[in-house]
C-alpha cells in the first residue's frame, strides 16, 4: 500500500465532476482504495473521495466511529467502508449545519447545512449494492464526501461565511470568557 498526495483547495481535480467506475470489482480498484484508507490514516481523516488524491472516479472510502455519532438509531458507528458510484438522497427536507474540515483544505473548518437524513446507495468492491439510511455525522460525512464526486468543497456549501475560519482562530473565539462561539 502506499500513502497518496491529497489535493489541496484550488486544484482543478476538485472542481471537476468525476467519472463513474466501470468495474467496481476490478483489481485497480481494490488498490486505490486501499491506498486510500491508508492515507486517509495517516492524515488522521473520516473520509476520503478519490478526487482527493488525483484520481476523478466516483468513489469514496469513509468510517463513522463510536464517538461521533449522535446516538439516533440511524446514526450508527461504520467500520472502514466503500461507496463506488454512490447515490444520495434526502429523506426530507429538514437540514442541520454541522462543522466540517476537509483534507483539502487543511487548518479550516465551517458551519455547513447539509440533509438531516438521507439513503446513500452504490457498490462495494466485491460490486454488491450497499444501501443505507442514516442521519447524524454519518449523514454528514457521506454527503461531504460525495460532494468532492461533483467538484464541490464544503466552503462551496456555506450559507453564512462569519462562520467559516481557521481551526485555531475558531477554537480561541470558543475559549474566550463571553464569547458563546457558533
Amino acid at each position: 500500500m502506499a500513502i497518496l498526495k491529497i489535493a489541496r483547495m484550488g486544484h482543478p481535480v476538485l472542481l471537476t465532476q468525476a467519472a463513474p467506475v466501470a468495474d467496481p470489482a476490478a483489481p485497480d480498484i481494490a488498490r486505490l482504495v486501499a491506498d486510500m484508507f491508508e492515507t486517509m490514516d495517516d492524515a488522521s481523516g473520516t473520509g476520503l473521495a478519490a478526487p482527493q488524491v488525483h484520481v476523478p472516479l466516483r468513489l469514496f472510502v469513509f468510517r463513522v466511529s463510536a464517538a461521533r455519532v449522535t446516538g439516533a438509531p440511524d446514526d450508527p458507528p461504520q467500520g472502514n467502508t466503500v461507496l463506488i458510484n454512490p447515490e444520495i438522497t434526502p429523506l426530507d427536507e429538514e437540514k442541520v449545519s454541522w462543522w466540517e474540515g476537509c483534507l483539502s483544505v487543511p487548518g479550516m473548518r465551517g458551519a455547513v447545512p447539509r440533509w438531516r437524513r438521507v439513503r446513500y446507495r452504490g457498490f462495494g468492491l466485491d460490486g454488491k449494492e450497499i444501501v443505507a439510511e442514516v442521519s447524524g455525522f454519518h449523514a454528514d460525512v457521506v454527503q461531504h464526501e460525495n460532494d468532492h464526486l461533483d467538484g464541490l468543497l464544503y466552503p462551496m456549501r456555506m450559507t453564512d461565511l462569519r462562520l467559516f475560519g481557521f481551526n485555531e482562530e475558531l477554537s480561541r473565539a470558543v475559549a474566550a470568557p463571553g464569547k458563546g462561539g457558533a
